[in-house]
């Protein structure tokens, strides 16, 4: 309560006489945190808005940066009269003013057709359906996995701090989480994959599958012996991040006076640790956990390539090399809507959490 609202306050309790006790007076709080709570919401819905339309004007312009002919590449190199160009750019309308295509491409898009690919000839919106499985069964399983275990070994090392285990926990996830994600994925490729000394090639060195026909439970190992690889390179940058978040944020918390009282009724240090320390430090993972629920949409696409994984992250490698800008834009703008939805869902439950946001 505001210094400045209490005068008034007080002029209306000596006209109406004594506030009413009860059930009624409770809800003066109540309604006041939810009314502030919605304005909270759309407030965050409304910068989520704008910042998907500016992905949208960006996802135009960016690619078009590209020092590249569309055209020509698509060519193959091979000879074509100017005539044919000409033509091909007619067909795809590179030959209309800038100002035209822009406003084309931004009224196609806001109601879900990002046009025609350059390079497959099939509507964008039908490649990005094709390629989703597959990014999610990969991105979704490490996402899964790194989560779990960045959260589990996070809090051991905090709660066990200066320990030999601390120490070697935080020292590795350090050195993951500053090694990059593709020559990682290399590395894994080149002793796993092609063996090195006594250590033979165990598993394949790209795809999906081996492309047998094999269906079925054969179909589905197959698919995991694949997936082994990438996902252990996906979870172990991962985890590293989500670990070195928790144990910080748990750490912040091992000094407060709230586990001194938990510990000084006679609560276990387990208990302390489960029920008390672990839900306050769990804040900061809680929205990193949402950014990286993100990005499993994105994929991770360095990862894809080196791999040779046909999901969202290989395709817009691909369409990068051409450039096939329809293909690029609707992509880029698919990768960074799920990112904002994921950030503004974490603001939307964050209150939910923590009341003291969004009050």
């Amino acid at each position: 309560m505001t210094a400045d609202s209490t005068p008034a306050l007080v002029k209306q309790a000596d006209a109406d006489g004594p506030a009413p006790a009860g059930p009624s007076a409770a809800r003066g709080p109540r309604a006041r945190n939810t009314k502030a709570y919605l304005k909270y919401v759309a407030a965050k819905i409304a910068g989520a808005v704008v910042s998907l339309f500016a992905v949208l004007v960006t996802s135009f312009f960016l690619f078009r940066l590209i020092p590249s002919d569309p055209v020509k590449q698509m060519t193959g190199g091979r000879r074509v009269s100017a005539e044919q160009l000409e033509s091909l750019r007619h067909q795809f309308g590179l030959d209309q003013p800038m100002w035209q295509q822009f406003t084309s491409y931004v009224k196609d898009a806001l109601t879900g057709d990002f046009g025609t690919s350059f390079a497959y000839h099939a509507p964008v919106v039908d490649k990005i359906v094709e390629k989703l499985p597959a990014t999610l069964l990969l991105t979704g399983t490490a996402y899964v996995l790194y989560s779990l275990l960045g959260i589990w070994l996070g809090t051991r090392t905090a709660w066990r701090n200066g320990s030999a285990s601390d120490r070697f926990n935080t020292a590795l996830a350090l050195t993951l989480y500053s090694v990059p994600s593709f020559w990682l994925g290399l590395l894994l490729i080149i002793v796993f994959s092609v063996g090195v000394g006594p250590i033979p090639g165990m598993f394949p060195t790209g795809g999906m599958s081996a492309g047998d026909g094999a269906s079925g439970f054969a179909y589905i190992m197959d698919v995991a012996h694949h997936m082994v690889l990438p996902v252990i390179t996906l979870v172990a940058v991962g985890y590293a991040q989500t670990l070195l978040v928790m144990r910080s944020s748990l750490l912040d918390e091992m000094g407060s006076d709230y586990l001194t009282t938990a510990r000084a009724k006679g609560l276990r240090d387990d208990t302390v640790r489960r029920k008390h320390a672990v839900p306050n430090a769990m804040l900061p993972t809680f929205t990193l956990m949402f950014v990286n629920l993100g990005h499993v949409v994105a994929g991770q696409i360095l990862v894809e390539t080196v791999f040779s994984w046909p999901g969202l992250g290989s395709l817009f490698y691909q369409g990068l090399s051409t450039p096939d800008l329809p293909l690029v834009q609707g992509l880029f703008f698919v990768f960074a809507t799920a990112v904002i939805l994921a950030n503004t869902l974490a603001d939307v439950l964050y209150p939910l959490l923590d009341p003291r946001v969004g009050r």
